[in-house]
This record gives structure tokens, sequence and C-alpha cells, in this order.
């Protein structure tokens, strides 16, 4: 898609598109209103600008739509509208040994167990093993530290994803 393509889509279209980017209701609101954009430019100023007007509910709702790290099953089958835009995201554990997995899971579990939302970090490019080692680091900060933290990498993600739903 382009972006006279996206600035042309219906509103009801146009909310599908932003979803696959980001599941925080309030942040699609925001960008489908917020159209049409000029250039690439102001859509990315625009992202930034509506997920920085976010709060800590649309922050969780958007966490909800990622699979947990390293969770095959879990990839497959949650949301699977951004199946083609998230395609590669998690990429590095693929190549991970069986032990990293173990390990990743088992970290994954007690992350969310502490904090109540899973892991979330921008994975693109990342090892599993980088991934854990960023997921062990963050396991013991304050629940609201991790919000913002996750917050901070959910729009990285996003940002991701526009760029590659857009030619």
């Amino acid at each position: 898609m382009t972006l006279n393509e996206l600035n042309a889509l219906n509103a009801e279209e146009a909310t599908s598109w932003f979803e696959q980017c980001c599941a925080a209701k309030a942040w699609v609101y925001q960008m489908v209103n917020a159209r049409p954009f000029r250039d690439m430019n102001s859509l990315i100023s625009e992202t930034k600008s509506a997920w920085a007007k976010c709060g800590d509910d649309d922050y969780l709702e958007a966490f909800t739509a990622h699979p947990m790290i390293g969770d095959v099953d879990s990839l497959r089958k949650k949301f699977a509208n951004t199946k083609a835009i998230a395609a590669g995201e998690q990429s590095g554990t693929a190549s991970a040994s069986e032990t990293v997995l173990f390990q990743l899971k088992e970290a994954n579990q007690a992350y969310l167990d502490k904090h109540g939302f899973i892991f979330i970090i921008c994975a693109t490019g990342l090892s599993a093993q980088t991934m854990l080692e960023a997921l062990q680091a963050r396991l013991p900060n304050a629940t609201q530290e991790e919000i913002n933290n996750a917050a901070a990498e959910q729009i990285k993600i996003t940002l991701l994803r526009i760029n590659k739903a857009l030619d």
C-alpha cells in the first residue's frame, strides 16, 4: 500500500490497517483521524505523537496483541491480522538452542507473573540470547518502569510495522 492509498481508505479500512501496526484502540483512532498525511515524515511524526498521548491502559492493550517471545503456538494463533506484517520479528529465536528457548520461556513466565503483561522488546535483528539477557535485566524492575520500557519498545515495533506495510 502507498501513503496515498492509506489516506484514501475509508475509516473502517484505515482502522483495520492501523490495527495491524498497533492494537491500542486510542492510538488507532488518533491515526485514522489524523489522515491525510502529507508524507512519510508527517506519518512518523503523528505515529509518535499519538502514542505519546496514550496512557498505561492503552499501552497494556497494545501489549496484549503480542505473542510471548519464543512461544511458537502463540505466534501461530494470536492476532492473525498481524501475521504478514509481523513476520520475522522474532526470527532470532529460530536458531536458538533448546536451553536458551527453555530459559526464555521460564523468564517470560516469571515476567508475566510479576508484571501482569508479557515482556515486550523490539526483537527485529536480535538473537534469542540477546532477548533473554534483556528480559533477565528488566525482570527485577518495578512494574511501572516496565510499562514505560515496554511502551518505548512498542513504538519502535509500530514504526517498523508501518514502514513494512507501506511501499
